[in-house]
């Protein structure tokens, strides 16, 4: 599936639920079904600067593809990293640095968010980037 169909597909998940006590709702539960990252990569290399809490972030290249995994010690945050991985996972790095963000804002993240988890999430973004700009230059 293309970047572009999944970010559409969170945006129409995100538009069934009325109000945002019920999107951080799913989000906690997007991060519930986040698989786990392996503890050998919960290193302080993987850890996200930025972020108010603890995010570890790992990637690695299989068959052309980026595979993301990641956990957080924080429920929400954990929720946050696990709909740009389900983004951003098992796509390639020409993709990944193409792609748009604007689904963030279509869903209203950034702005439902505290300054601190905003940041956080920026910093989630550019580590995802960072990855990819790596891996693509690898070619």
């Amino acid at each position: 599936m293309k970047i572009k169909d999944i970010q559409e597909e969170i945006v129409d998940e995100f538009s069934m639920f009325d109000d945002w006590i019920e999107r951080y709702e799913y989000i906690i539960e997007l991060g519930k079904n986040l698989p786990l990252i392996k503890e050998e990569f919960k290193t302080e290399n993987n850890l996200i600067k930025g972020c108010q809490s603890k995010v570890w972030l790992q990637g690695e290249k299989k068959d052309d593809k980026i595979v993301f995994t990641a956990d957080s010690d924080a429920i929400l945050t954990k929720g946050i990293i696990a709909i740009l991985i389900r983004t951003f996972s098992n796509q390639s790095a020409k993709d990944i640095l193409e792609a748009d963000m604007d689904f963030i804002d279509k869903i209203g993240l950034k702005e439902h968010l505290s300054p601190t988890r905003a940041n956080g999430l920026v910093s989630m973004i550019k580590n995802i980037k960072m990855y990819a700009l790596a891996f693509n230059t690898q070619n």
